[in-house]
């Protein structure tokens, strides 16, 4: 048997190495930086006299002021951000629409004369009921139920499905995260049916997960056969769709999203604007299948977007997991208590969804008028509309100058001079118009 390298012979009156750390030592200064700042200076044992070691029973011994010429780096100066997780250094900012208050800043006018339909908020606002119970409302100094049961209650007689089965969350978008981290490792992938909402690649991208693209068709509907080709090459972890989609209010048809569920990838069905469609929800599809989950929302259908409430249906065997992770007091009293008093008047839902519905055709109409735009057919409360022989900048900007938001696309490719607009009340509506006529 070999000896250990601190046993191996050397010849006499050499000093042997061993060839691996040798070449420990050559791969680590190589591998050293070249120093910013060299000193030479003198180091000075101040222990005395140090034995280092005996031969034939004699101690070896040398003198305490000894000289040795060493090298010293300056090393990096230590930041807050040093402590940072290195994919997050490399992660974009996700860029939120602007608030009234900013808004109100920058353009030079009241809040009440501007016309946001940027955002896709509903005009309309929540029913009276939440206001008043947000007035009255008690123990806001207790923490909040971490179950949020009561409006779970709500909602499983909404749905007709049952309590158990649903996770409330503050807004669908911290339930995106959320599934994120219970069910993506570092590394791992989704896939992304672009062009569609933001957050889907963007919390991948913090949870330092990749993100596949399988770009929509032109006409933006999903491409299955691109779908199931990237199931097989990536093996991902989760499968996002919206549906009505962001930014083009299009829906997955039935039959697609039956071969998509049938594929070994976890489907998240994101139907925040469901209620502006003709189709049903598939929140009931949940309990039948293993690998679908649908996440909601109060934003649009309550008008409670700046309230922050979402919720999700879940199969029991990933909700059991989801529910370890989440934070205890995610939904504020405020939230439970402005979603149940919403839920309290459908009537008022239901009237504030059929006017939204009618002024979406009344404002596809007005873009069909203007021969420079083009609008998309949506099931949602949004139309997007491709700009043509102008630029969609400039004219983003132009309605702006009047006092009216619109989202403006310079990317991906097939989003590239496009605009997306909020449908609002009749009389924002009658005002978009009056501009661009005058543009024409």
């Amino acid at each position: 048997m070999a000896p250990p390298l601190s046993q191996t012979a050397s010849p006499a009156g050499t000093c042997a190495r061993s060839p691996l750390l040798a070449h420990t030592s050559r791969s680590l200064i190589a591998r050293a930086p070249a120093p910013s700042v060299t000193q030479q200076f003198r180091l000075t044992d101040r222990m005395g006299v140090a034995a280092l070691g005996r031969q034939g029973g004699r101690a070896a011994r040398i003198a305490s002021n000894r000289t040795v010429f060493a090298t010293s780096t300056e090393q990096p100066k230590l930041t807050s951000a040093s402590f940072v997780r290195p994919h997050l250094k490399k992660l974009s900012a996700y860029t939120p629409i602007e608030p009234f208050e900013i808004l109100s800043k920058k353009l030079g006018r009241k809040p009440e004369d501007i016309i946001k339909l940027d955002a896709n908020e509903n005009p309309y606002g929540p029913p009276p009921e939440v206001l008043v119970a947000l007035g009255n409302m008690a123990f806001s100094n207790i923490y909040p139920d971490p179950e949020s049961r009561v409006v779970r209650t709500a909602l499983a007689a909404d749905l007709g499905i049952p309590m158990e089965s649903i996770i409330m969350g503050a807004g669908a978008d911290e339930l995106i995260d959320l599934l994120m981290r219970c069910v993506l490792e570092p590394g791992d992938c989704i896939l992304n049916c672009s062009p569609t909402f933001g957050m889907y690649s963007f919390d991948a991208a913090v949870n330092n997960a990749r993100t596949i693209d399988v770009p929509r068709f032109e006409d933006f509907s999903v491409d299955v056969e691109g779908i199931i080709s990237a199931c097989k090459e990536h093996n991902p972890k989760i499968l996002f769709l919206a549906s009505p989609n962001n930014p083009d209010g299009c829906m997955i048809k039935e039959e697609d999203l039956l071969r998509l569920l049938e594929l070994p990838v976890l489907v998240c069905l994101d139907e925040a604007y469901i209620e502006f469609s003709d189709e049903e929800s598939r929140c009931s599809w949940v309990l039948e299948r293993e690998n679908l989950c649908v996440l909601r929302t109060f934003s649009k259908r309550a008008g409670l977007a700046g309230i922050r409430v979402g919720y999700g249906v879940f199969p029991a065997g990933l909700l059991e997991y989801v529910w370890r992770a989440k934070q205890p007091y995610n939904v504020s009293v405020a939230a439970d208590v402005a979603a149940c008093a919403a839920l309290s008047n459908p009537t008022y839902l239901k009237n504030v969804r059929d006017a939204l519905v009618d002024e979406r055709e009344n404002l596809s109409k007005v873009f069909s008028e203007i021969d420079f735009l083009t609008p998309y057919p949506s099931h949602a409360n949004f139309i997007l509309c491709r700009v043509e022989g102008r630029d969609a900048k400039q004219l983003k900007d132009d309605l702006a100058a009047n006092g009216i938001m619109v989202r403006y696309y310079s990317s991906p490719a097939v989003l590239a001079g496009c605009i997306r607009v909020s449908v609002g009340k009749p009389e924002q509506t009658a005002a978009i118009k009056k501009v661009l006529q005058s543009m024409c």
